[in-house]
């Protein structure tokens, strides 16, 4: 069977979940190789072996700390000449798809951006994606080389699946644009204790109904109480209740959890596009015609400050 390339998202060893849902989609069409580069690169191999990689290659270098992006793409591309693989899967996130982008370039190949499910198709790997502010669903496949695929987190069930994980060090050598741009600061973003937005399984939205930045406490209670990201409709981030990085839409985050409750939120075509794959979409709005209803498994109609508070206490009591 043909190997996969899996990039792998990891902070010093710990990795993330995304790159665990690449190496189950990876099992569909090949055997998953894992590349994971930095500090803590081979603390990565355990993890990645019970979920499926083969092989796990490793390389550990300042560079990929000290300079953006180049100095991956450099490995990846290293890894991609060593193997030649069926295809290079990486996580959809800003960096993975500049990273993606830049790899598909070098080897002269097409690119499949922000897939949301992956399978094996007769002449090569068939990529499902969710088009024009998720109006449509497509299915498309690489014509031209190796096939370069980001997915976006929440795309698959992380599995395990016992694989070798033997570690094999990556020969690297950095071009000379890799250290073209170098990091000079850094400030650790400070954690609210809940999911990242784009990888968590739950989140809690809140938009124009909520009506101030005060009133964004009774959102946080509800996510707080199903352990769930808080994301935000672009009326609620441009009238400055809620930051921008929580901002769910076409100028915000995708989003593609599993459940996705939706607060006095209207359902424009701006917000739905960063939400609509959206496993189970639950929505709570006193406008019976509101168009996010067009759009859910599950409509509230009524006050979101009556609603949200009684769904908090239920979790709470049925969770106590």
């Amino acid at each position: 069977m043909a190997e996969v390339l899996v990039y792998v998202d990891h902070v010093d060893g710990a990795v993330r979940k995304p790159t665990l849902e690449l190496l189950t989609l990876a099992r569909r069409i090949g055997e998953p190789v894992a590349v994971a580069l930095g500090a803590g690169a081979a603390d990565t191999a355990a993890v990645l072996g019970e979920h499926g990689a083969t092989r796990v290659l490793t390389h550990e270098a300042a560079e990929y700390a000290d300079y953006l992006v180049v100095p991956k793409v450099d490995a990846l591309q290293a890894a991609y000449e060593a193997i030649s693989p069926a295809a290079v899967l990486v996580p959809s996130s800003a960096e993975g798809k500049e990273i993606a982008a830049r790899l598909a370039l070098r080897i002269s190949s097409g690119i499949i951006t922000d897939a949301i499910d992956l399978e094996a198709g007769e002449s090569g790997p068939v990529a499902t994606q969710s088009v024009f502010a998720a109006s449509f669903t497509t299915k498309s496949r690489i014509a031209k080389g190796t096939p370069v695929i980001t997915v976006k987190p929440n795309s698959a069930a992380v599995e395990a699946a016992p694989g070798d994980g033997t570690v094999e060090a990556l020969a690297v050598t950095f071009s000379a644009a890799a250290t073209g741009t170098k990091v000079t600061a850094r400030t650790p973003r400070e954690s609210s204790g809940r999911p990242e937005l784009t990888e968590a399984a739950i989140v809690v939205s809140g938009g124009r109904g909520v009506n101030g930045a005060e009133n964004f406490a009774v959102i946080e209670a509800l996510a707080d109480s199903l352990g769930a990201a808080v994301g935000a409709s672009r009326a609620a981030v441009d009238a400055g209740w809620y930051p921008h990085t929580n901002q769910v839409g076409q100028t915000g985050k995708s989003v593609s959890p599993q459940l996705y409750i939706a607060s006095g939120i209207s359902g424009a075509i701006q917000h739905r596009a960063g939400m609509q794959t959206s496993k189970t979409i639950v929505a709570i709005n006193k406008d019976a015609e509101a168009p996010i209803f067009d759009l859910v498994d599950y409509g509230i109609v009524g006050d979101l400050f009556d609603v949200v508070p009684q769904l908090t206490e239920e979790i709470n009591t049925r969770k106590g």
